[in-house]
Parts: structure tokens; C-alpha cells; sequence
């Protein structure tokens, strides 16, 4: 069974830079999404990267969404510690042989698939 975020439906209202799409999309790349349905960041952002992978033709098999939930102040999911994901959303891109080669944290000064595509470029 499959988890899914809300905050990961697409925007269609989003446009993509072409460039963008093309680094988000090549072969190989995976995805880990860490978010929480209740998390005004996550809400604000996740949808319009979510777009951008579409754009990029990134399958649904290459993204694993990983639901953060706060149970008593904590932030609390799947794969947290074994990936040392202390903020949301967090994005960590894998290479073909499943090397971490980007990852975004919470925030940056572009949206998230800006600034990945900007650490796939320079990695």
C-alpha cells in the first residue's frame, strides 16, 4: 500500500522553467518527501513541487511520500531517523545507485524544485 500526502497533489496552475524539468527528470533520480498535511510550509510548498516533477515526467514510483504526523509537540514519521529529517517539508534526491545527491530542508531562497535542480547542477 501506497502512503500519499495531500500536499502532494499537483498545482496546475504552476509553471515549470524548462530547465528545472529537465534536471528534476533525469533517469535514475528518486525522490524521498517528508511533509505533513497540517504544516502551513508543507502546504504552501509541496503542491507546486509536485507540479514540477509532473512537468519533469517523473513517475510515481520514483517518489516515496513520507506522512509526518505531531503527536505531542514531536514531529513524527516513517524513515525520519534513518535519513536525519528533523524539518519539514524535506526533500532528498537519490542517484541510480541510491547515493543522496541533493536535499532540500524547510526552506530555501527558491521553491523546491529551483533549488534542487540548482544542487543536481553543481553536484
Amino acid at each position: 500500500m501506497s502512503t500519499t500526502l495531500s500536499t502532494m497533489d499537483a498545482d496546475a496552475a504552476t509553471d515549470i522553467d524548462p530547465d528545472v524539468a529537465a534536471a528534476l527528470g533525469d533517469e535514475g533520480l528518486t525522490y524521498k518527501v517528508w511533509g505533513g498535511d497540517w504544516c502551513p510550509d508543507c502546504t504552501q510548498q509541496l503542491p507546486q513541487f509536485a507540479a514540477a516533477l509532473d512537468a519533469a515526467g517523473v513517475a510515481a514510483d520514483r517518489i516515496e511520500q513520507f506522512p509526518v504526523e505531531k503527536v505531542d509537540g514531536e514531529k513524527q514519521g516513517p524513515g525520519m531517523d534513518e535519513y536525519d529529517v528533523e524539518y519539514i517539508p524535506t526533500v532528498i534526491v537519490f542517484d541510480g545507485s541510491g547515493t543522496e545527491v541533493a536535499r532540500f530542508v524547510e526552506s530555501a531562497d527558491s521553491d523546491i524544485a529551483t533549488y534542487l535542480a540548482r544542487e543536481l547542477a553543481d553536484g
